[in-house]
């Protein structure tokens, strides 16, 4: 069969293909360089903001306490909690002190194999996996927020504020008490407060550059919220540029992320989507983009009866940034629910109509936030806001259901894919399968960061905890083949 292929007549040149290919080549890697795929380092699942003037170097901590005392109040146990957000199978769980007693102690004695063949296995996990992590990480991101969440205030108050914000991050650096993942959000670059927000920023990071001596928080970054145009990233660079030069922070090591709240950042004046646009305006710097629901929706015309995460206009443009920004390598994050879980009565001695009554409350506010995050979590985005530490454990619970009820079967998917994958390194085809395979190993890697699951639950897959750790399909596949080779 070579010799017969060889003795065909072929009407290409070799020099000719080349000429061809290296045309091609050179579009395909700049194609390559655009669309590098999915980022594999950690994503948070959520970022809370809070005023920059009630910001400390233990408001995390504080947030944790917070939340835990609101689940405790409004879901004592988990059939409470299950029934609140109708997790599957809530008809089911038992409803007297004692019945729910016997199956707590019959779950807290059963091996892990054994306890997922229990019809209360779900609700029951994922109540203990939301009490274990808002007790050792109850907030994965924070941003001090000097826009919304903190308003117009005089300049000497914001200058003051953005000093003492800088100096409890410095704190929290010292004392180890800052949440994995923080940053800042300045007021936007529009005409009116673009002074405002770069004084800010100038402000907020000089004075912290002199208290570390140029070191910045892990995964710092700087949103600027309200872009319209790409002009407004390139002033955000050009500041970071001369902050960096005239302190001891390091060149490049600003990192930003932006708000995508207005229908000019979805569709410009030319009628194109300019997200693309924003990110090379970055010159690299962007790492993400957040929606922001309200003022998206208000920028529709969307009356405030109805602006809110499940609107078809949200819909429209969580998919625009998905098809704009997919595969790039910037993370992208959904807005938050504006409807806070928290009872209209207040204090010690409550009547028993007024606690019914801030019961309802809470799990009604519980139950659209928990839709609005299933319904983000359906459409990929693994990531949103959060306002209020009372909404954090539904956050967690929500997640922690997303990926522990479809668990056994994205298992046995993987399991398939890399068994399949490895037989075709053999053959060299580990190119094509990577990208799929990345995206099955994305579900677990998601799941492992927020705590749904543990790296024993993935080496069920077939893969070695060095393989996980990895976080790339294509090394992974890499590394089978070297095996195979040798």
């Amino acid at each position: 069969m070579a010799d017969k292929h060889n003795a065909m007549d072929l009407s290409i040149t070799e020099a000719a293909k080349d000429k061809v290919f290296n045309r091609l080549r050179q579009a395909n890697l700049a194609f390559q360089d655009i669309y590098p795929g999915d980022r594999q380092d950690r994503q948070p699942i959520h970022t809370v903001y809070g005023g920059a003037n009630l910001f400390r170097s233990d408001t995390a901590a504080k947030m944790g306490e917070i939340a835990m005392r609101s689940l405790k109040a409004y879901a004592p146990d988990f059939t409470v909690l299950a029934r609140a957000l109708r997790l599957p199978g809530y008809q089911s769980l038992p409803t007297t002190p004692k019945e729910i007693a016997r199956v707590e102690e019959k779950m807290g004695q059963l091996s892990d194999a054994d306890r997922k063949r229990e019809f209360a296995w779900l609700p029951y996990t994922v109540y203990e996996k939301l009490l274990h992590k808002l007790a050792h990480e109850p907030v994965e991101d924070f941003r001090i927020d000097f826009e919304d969440g903190f308003g117009n205030r005089t300049d000497e108050e914001e200058d003051a504020t953005a000093q003492q914000a800088a100096q409890e991050v410095a704190a929290g650096m010292r004392g180890g008490t800052l949440p994995p993942f923080i940053g800042i959000r300045i007021k936007p670059f529009n005409e009116d407060l673009k002074e405002r927000g770069a004084r800010t920023l100038d402000i907020f990071l000089t004075t912290l550059s002199g208290l570390t001596s140029g070191k910045l928080p892990d995964n710092f970054v700087v949103m600027l919220p309200k872009v319209t145009i790409p002009e407004q990233v390139t002033a955000l660079v050009e500041l970071f540029e001369l902050i960096e030069s005239a302190t001891e922070l390091s060149e490049g090591s600003l990192k930003m992320e932006m708000m995508v709240e207005t229908t000019q950042a979805v569709i410009d004046a030319s009628g194109n989507n300019p997200l693309r646009s924003f990110v090379e305006a970055s010159k690299g710097r962007m790492i993400a983009t957040a929606f922001g629901t309200y003022d998206y929706t208000a920028s529709n015309n969307i009356t405030a009866k109805y602006q809110d995460m499940g609107h078809p206009v949200c819909d429209f443009a969580h998919f625009s940034m998905r098809l704009a920004l997919g595969h790039t390598g910037i993370w992208l994050a959904d807005g938050a629910t504006n409807v806070m879980p928290v009872g209209p009565h207040r204090g010690d001695n409550l009547s028993g109509p007024q606690q019914r009554e801030n019961m309802e409350v809470v799990h009604r506010a519980w139950r659209l936030m928990y839709e609005h995050i299933r319904h983000s979590l359906y459409k990929g985005y693994f990531q949103g806001w959060d306002l209020n530490p009372a909404q954090l454990p539904i956050r967690y619970a929500a997640v922690y259901t997303f990926f522990l009820e479809s668990y056994e079967d994205a298992a046995a998917r993987l399991q398939r894919f890399v068994e399949s994958a490895a037989r075709a390194t053999l053959t060299g085809d580990i190119f094509d399968d990577a990208a799929t395979g990345q995206g099955l190993l994305n579900y677990f890697l998601s799941a492992m960061n927020c705590g749904a699951i543990d790296e024993k639950d993935v080496t069920a897959t077939g893969l070695t905890v060095e393989e996980i750790r990895t976080r790339s399909f294509l090394k992974i596949l890499q590394g089978r083949r070297q095996v195979q080779v040798s």
